[in-house]
C-alpha cells in the first residue's frame, strides 16, 4: 500500500508525520499521525495506538496531548488514527455530533447506510498493524493501545477482543457501558440495530464480565466531568472488573473535566504505564 505524506515536523529529536493512504476496510482515503521517537533510528521501538473521542480526529491528540515528549523519553512509536471514514460518498448525520463522521465508535456497522463504510474495528485492529507497521522504523510486534472517551471505549473493546495483539491497555475518561447509557444506545441501535445482544460485543463492562483481561487496566477519570453520570458511568466498569477478577485502578481526580487539558495533565502516567507493560 502506498501512504502520501501529508505532512512531517520534527519534535522532541524525533519525528511527527501525518500520512494519507486508501483504506479497503472503510472503502475511502484515511489520515494517520505517527509520532517516531528518536531511539527508533538505532533500535526496535513498540507501538501505542490512541484512539480519539466524538468529534476529533487525529489532529486533537497530536496537538494537545503532550504525548510526543513522553513517547520519546520511553521509546514508543505513537499511531493515532481518525475516529472514522471520510469523504463526501459516506454516510453522515450532520445535524448529530454523536453519529457519523467523527463518530464511528470503533465498531464495524452491520446496518444501512453506515455498513458501508464504517468499518473501524476492522481498520484499527486489522488494517492498520498489517499496512502501517511493516514501514515503519523499527516497529517491533509489540503494541498497546488507549483511549480518550469514545476513544476509550474503543480501547477497552478491541484490547478484550483481541487480547493476542495488544499487551496492554488504559483509557481516559471512558465510555464504558455504551448499552446502558443514552450516547451509547443512540449509537448501537443506528450502527448494530435494535437487538441488545448485538450491542454486548461492543461493550466494555460486557465483555469485561464474558472474556476478562489478561492483565491489569489503567482508567482515569476527572470528578468534574459533564458527562460523567450521563455517558460514562465509571461505576458500572469497575463493578464489571470486580466481578471477573480483573485488576482495575480506577483514578477519580476532583476538578478535572472530560478536555485535553485533564488528558494532558496525565498523559505521562499513561505512557509510562504503557512502557513498562510493553518491556515485561
Amino acid at each position: 500500500m502506498t501512504f502520501e505524506t501529508i505532512n512531517r515536523w520534527r519534535c522532541f529529536d524525533g519525528w511527527q508525520t501525518v500520512y494519507a493512504h486508501p483504506s479497503e476496510a472503510t472503502g475511502c482515503r484515511m489520515e494517520v499521525a505517527v509520532y517516531t521517537p528518536p531511539q527508533a533510528e538505532t533500535q526496535a521501538c513498540p507501538v501505542v495506538y490512541y484512539l480519539s473521542g466524538l468529534t476529533c480526529t487525529w489532529e486533537n491528540a497530536v496537538t494537545k496531548a503532550g504525548a510526543q515528549r513522553y513517547a520519546a523519553d520511553h521509546g514508543l512509536i505513537l499511531v493515532f488514527p481518525d475516529t472514522s471514514p471520510r469523504g463526501d460518498a459516506v454516510a453522515d448525520a450532520p445535524d448529530r455530533y454523536d453519529l457519523g463522521k467523527g463518530a464511528g465508535f470503533y465498531l464495524d456497522a452491520t446496518q444501512d447506510p453506515w455498513a458501508e463504510h464504517y468499518r473501524m474495528d476492522d481498520y484499527v485492529v486489522r488494517e492498520l498493524p498489517a499496512v502501517l507497521e511493516p514501514v515503519l522504523p523499527t516497529a517491533d510486534g509489540r503494541r498497546s493501545i488507549l483511549g480518550h472517551s469514545m476513544g476509550g471505549h474503543g480501547a477497552l473493546v478491541l484490547a478484550m477482543r483481541n487480547p493476542d495483539l495488544y499487551q496492554a491497555v488504559s483509557a481516559f475518561a471512558p465510555i464504558v457501558a455504551p448499552s446502558q447509557v443514552d450516547w451509547g444506545r443512540k449509537a448501537l441501535t443506528a450502527y448494530l440495530g435494535d437487538d441488545p445482544t448485538a450491542w454486548a460485543a461492543y461493550d466494555a463492562s460486557a465483555l469485561v464480565r464474558s472474556r476478562g483481561w489478561k492483565a491489569d487496566i489503567l482508567v482515569d477519570q476527572g470528578e468534574a466531568d459533564a458527562f460523567l453520570t450521563s455517558g460514562l458511568r465509571p461505576e458500572l466498569f469497575e463493578a464489571a472488573c470486580a466481578e471477573a477478577g480483573v485488576p482495575l485502578t480506577l483514578r477519580r481526580h476532583v476538578g478535572y473535566d472530560h478536555s485535553y487539558y485533564f488528558i494532558a495533565s496525565f498523559m505521562a502516567d499513561h505512557l509510562r504505564w504503557h512502557a513498562e507493560r510493553l518491556r515485561r
